[in-house]
C-alpha cells in the first residue's frame, strides 16, 4: 500500500516510515519545513509539503494514498483547545476524501486520562471533560467515520513513548528538572503508575492497524502496563548521582512546574485486546530497562 503519514519526520513518525518500508509499503510523508522534508526524503519516502493547518495538503495526501496514518499533533500546551480543534479539522479533511472508499485511517490519541486510578482498556471511551477535552472529540470524530465507509481506528499511546532519540517527552523533561533542582523526585509515595511503550513497538502497532485494523476500534500501544513513578525517579537519581526525594503540596509545583500534574497521575493501561486482535506484541526494552541503557543521560 501507499501510506500517507502525517508527522513523518517526528519521533514516532520516523520509526513508522522505516517500519512501513520494511514491510513492503510505499510512504508519502507530510513535511511542513525544509528540515522535515529533508528528513522524510532521506528515508526514501515521497514528500508532500504542507501542514495540519493546510487542509488542502491533507486532502491531496489522502487522495494520493491507499491509507492514512495521522501521527502529527500541534503540542501547544498554552492553548490545547486550539490544538484539539486543529486536529479535528485535519481528521475531517482526510475523512471527507476517504469517505466511501473502505480505505484505512489511523489516528493517534492517548491512554493517560481514560480512567485515572484503574487500568484502562480499549473498551473505555474518552470523556470530553477537563484536560482530556482536547483529545476525546478527535476520537469520536474518527470512529464515526466508520459509518461513512472509512476503515477508521484509533491508536492510543501511553504517557511515555520512549527510546533513543527521545528529546521532547516526559522522561527527558524529568531528567532536566532533576539536573536543575539537584534531586530526582516523585509525587507523594510515588506508587502512581505510568504506562509506557517503546517507539519501535508503537511503530509496529500503527503498521498493523493500517494493514488490518477494524473500523470503529481503539487499540492500545502499551508495553509496560504501569511503572511506578518512584521507580522512574529512582533510575534518574542513580544515573545522575542525585538524591531521591518525595514532593508534596506546594513542593510539587516548585519542583515540577506544569509537568507535576501529569507525573502525579495514576494511569495504568492494558493492551490485551489489541494483542489478541492484531497479533501485536511489545518486543523492545521496557521503560526502566531503556532508561538504564544510558542514552537518556548523555548531556
Amino acid at each position: 500500500m501507499r501510506i500517507f503519514v502525517t508527522g513523518a519526520s517526528g519521533f514516532i513518525g520516523t520509526a513508522l516510515v522505516k517500519e512501513l518500508f520494511a514491510h513492503g509499503h510505499q510512504v508519502l510523508g507530510l513535511a511542513r519545513s525544509d528540515a522535515a522534508a529533508a528528513t522524510v526524503a532521506a528515508m526514501g519516502a515521497a514528500v508532500l509539503r504542507g501542514s495540519l493547518e493546510d487542509l488542502d495538503s491533507l486532502r491531496r495526501g489522502a487522495a494520493d494514498s491507499d491509507g492514512v496514518v495521522h501521527t502529527a499533533f500541534i503540542h501547544n500546551f498554552a492553548d490545547l483547545a486550539a490544538s484539539g480543534a486543529a486536529d479535528r479539522h485535519a481528521i475531517t479533511a482526510i475523512g471527507d476524501v476517504l469517505a466511501g472508499s473502505g480505505r484505512p485511517l489511523v489516528i493517534t490519541s492517548g491512554t493517560a486520562l481514560l480512567s485515572p486510578g484503574r487500568v484502562s482498556t480499549e473498551a473505555d471511551m474518552a470523556t470530553p471533560t477537563g484536560v482530556a477535552a482536547f483529545r476525546a472529540p478527535s476520537e469520536t470524530l474518527a470512529l464515526g467515520l466508520a459509518e461513512r465507509g472509512v476503515r477508521a481506528s484509533v491508536v492510543r499511546l501511553p504517557p511515555s513513548v520512549h527510546g533513543d532519540g527521545d528529546v521532547h517527552g516526559f522522561v527527558p523533561r524529568l531528567i532536566a528538572l532533576a539536573r536543575d533542582k539537584g534531586a530526582a523526585a516523585y509525587v507523594g509515595d510515588g506508587q502512581n503508575r505510568w504506562a509506557a511503550v517503546h517507539r519501535l513497538d508503537a511503530a509496529r502497532l500503527f503498521r498493523l492497524a493500517v494493514e488490518k485494523g477494524v473500523g470503529g476500534h481503539c487499540y492500545h500501544g502499551v508495553g509496560d502496563a504501569g511503572v511506578p513513578a518512584r521507580d522512574i525517579a529512582t533510575v534518574i537519581a542513580q544515573k545522575l548521582g542525585l538524591p531521591l526525594e518525595s514532593k508534596t503540596g506546594e513542593q510539587i509545583d516548585d519542583h515540577f512546574g506544569w509537568i507535576g500534574h501529569f507525573f502525579a497521575l495514576d494511569c495504568p493501561s492494558s493492551s490485551a485486546r489489541t494483542q489478541a486482535e492484531l497479533g501485536w506484541r511489545p518486543e523492545e526494552a521496557g521503560l526502566l530497562d531503556d532508561m538504564a541503557q544510558g542514552h537518556y543521560f548523555i548531556a
